[in-house]
């Protein structure tokens, strides 16, 4: 085992905290299974989200997945940079796995794609 990043974002459709939540859980969700994780294996969970996203904490959404109330999850604002992609939760998980650098899934959903399409294909 080995602590590795892992990486994914996510636009949401609206600002709302049911969109937000959602958005933060199936990215979440996604994430696990792509890299065959279980909350055991994750040491802390930090999402940013853009400065659009304002009507929830997109870890008070991931909380309400089954364990993962014991996790350390943090919530920070993304930088304000000039023509980055809007209404964007992005994530990094870190965990202990059993696969190399090389081999960990990251994902991105939605618009997201845009921001790793060396990635995404």
């Amino acid at each position: 085992m080995a602590l590795r990043g892992l990486r994914g974002a996510i636009t949401v459709e609206e600002n709302t905290q049911k969109a937000i939540w959602a958005a933060a859980q199936l990215l979440i969700t996604d994430l696990m299974s792509a890299n065959q994780i279980h909350p055991d294996t994750i040491g802390a969970i930090i999402f940013s989200c853009t400065k659009d996203l304002t009507a929830a904490f997109p870890t008070a959404g991931v909380r309400q997945l089954p364990a993962f109330q014991y996790l350390p999850l943090f919530d920070t604002l993304e930088l304000d940079i000039e023509g980055s992609l809007p209404m964007c939760i992005r994530v990094l998980i870190l965990a202990d796995i059993d696969k190399s650098l090389m081999e960990v899934c990251h994902v991105y959903l939605g618009e997201a794609k845009k921001l790793r399409p060396d990635i995404t294909g």
